[in-house]
């Protein structure tokens, strides 16, 4: 395929994205070194920039649990996910270990508060002591429970394992879990299909810079993000059910949001609310 906007174009785009990323890091270490509140709201104008730079609309529908602490639970595609969800929900991500040594994405991660995770079953009550501690603070938490990206066509199964943070109270109430589903739906505000959605996605062994280039060629796109009902483990037999349901009402979203109608299952939490991220 070849590129959809010009290398001038797409240039512009990349050195407007990194000089962004340089003015708004060095604010947000000085934030998080001196314990700032702002530190909590600059991650969210730097993630709001890279999408508009990118050139996605957001669309919305349904609204983001307000009181915290949340575990919002959502499909994962790209490392461009990243910017979408974290321009809307104030929070920070759950990560695996190595994103922490990618360039420049780590040092975003990190500044972000972002929780690294060994996914090896030996060190789950560790990382559950963290997530819970976390959560405790009042922190709102985003997990990908596919464990990895995928072509954006579909949703992995999820894993249970970390969703095991949910049977833990934190304080006299269960953990709040909201599913978000998240889909690159229309390129140019027409439909995106099966074939360009993997050009967003992020997946393989792909090279980072070299994909994200790509997408700096690739024009304007719509992804459209869909907050469900929220749940906690009350309503559930235990982890496991609790991550059934999850898996299910973020699949139907993305299905939903890929074929431009309204969920089927009726588990939104709402009509659309489009907005330029």
């Amino acid at each position: 395929m070849k590129d959809l906007v010009s290398t001038p174009i797409a240039t512009i785009r990349l050195v407007a994205y990194v000089l962004w990323t340089v003015v708004l890091l060095p604010l947000q270490a000085v934030a998080v070194r001196c314990g700032s509140r702002v530190a909590q709201h600059i991650p969210m104008l730097y993630h709001r920039g890279c999408c508009r730079i990118i050139g996605f609309r957001i669309e919305r529908h349904g609204m983001p649990v307000q009181s915290s602490p949340v575990l919002f639970v959502s499909n994962h595609s790209s490392y461009l996910d990243i910017s979408v969800l974290g321009g809307l929900i104030p929070g920070s991500f759950v990560a695996k270990t190595e994103v922490g040594s990618w360039p420049l994405f780590g040092l975003c991660a990190k500044l972000q508060r972002s929780v690294f995770v060994d996914r090896r079953r030996c060190t789950t009550d560790t990382q559950l002591n963290e997530l819970a501690r976390r959560l405790e603070q009042g922190d709102n938490l985003i997990l990908f429970p596919e464990g990895t990206s995928n072509d954006g066509n579909r949703v992995l199964p999820f894993r249970s394992a970390l969703l095991a943070v949910a049977e833990r109270p934190i304080g006299d109430r269960p953990l709040t879990v909201q599913p978000v589903s998240i889909a690159y739906a229309r390129h140019s505000n027409l439909p995106m299909g099966r074939y360009l959605r993997p050009c967003y996605a992020w997946y393989g062994d792909m090279g980072l810079m070299g994909h994200l280039w790509r997408v700096m060629c690739l024009g304007p796109a719509t992804v459209v993000v869909r907050y469900h009902a929220p749940v906690t483990i009350t309503e559930h037999a235990d982890r496991k059910a609790l991550t059934r349901h999850c898996h299910q009402v973020v699949s139907e979203g993305v299905i939903a949001s890929i074929r431009g109608g309204p969920q089927r299952s009726g588990r939104g939490t709402g009509h659309p609310s489009p907005a330029a991220a």
